[in-house]
């Protein structure tokens, strides 16, 4: 994998986190980000090799990308500053919110995900055309 990839590990049966896959891909037409369920075999993997907690643990999205592992509002941002135009200049003006605050933020809304948006019974599978970005 090249040095420039970037990772996105997510809860695959959680409409919220797929929702916002579907994000990332719409607005990343270069390919940047590559993405891995966390309940994958690869997701796993990855968990492991970074010492992270295996599901349901990590209650994040993480952000695999220049050798470190980025977790909660540090993960959400760098994949929003990943993005480019706008979605980095947001990332920008999150980060001035000081780290506790935003990933209290954050957890607060990934206790409530599954309350709020559903979650499927199986992790969502990509697409033909989009299945080589995935892990």
């Amino acid at each position: 994998m090249p040095a420039s990839s970037h990772i996105v590990l997510f809860d695959g049966v959680c409409n919220l986190c797929n929702g916002f896959v579907q994000f990332v891909i719409e607005h990343d037409p270069a390919g940047r980000f590559r993405f891995a369920a966390l309940q994958s075999a690869a997701g796993q993997a990855l968990l492991r090799e970074y010492r992270l907690p295996a599901p349901p643990e990590p209650d994040s999205v993480v952000l695999v990308a220049d050798g470190q592992a980025y977790t909660h509002s540090a993960a959400a941002l760098g994949i929003l500053a990943g993005l480019g135009g706008g979605w980095a200049v947001l990332a920008r003006v999150g980060r001035w919110a000081p780290r506790p605050l935003r990933d209290a933020v954050y957890r607060w809304v990934a206790r409530n995900r599954y309350r709020w948006f559903g979650r499927q019974e199986a992790c969502w599978l990509p697409t033909p055309e989009l299945k080589a970005r995935f892990l």
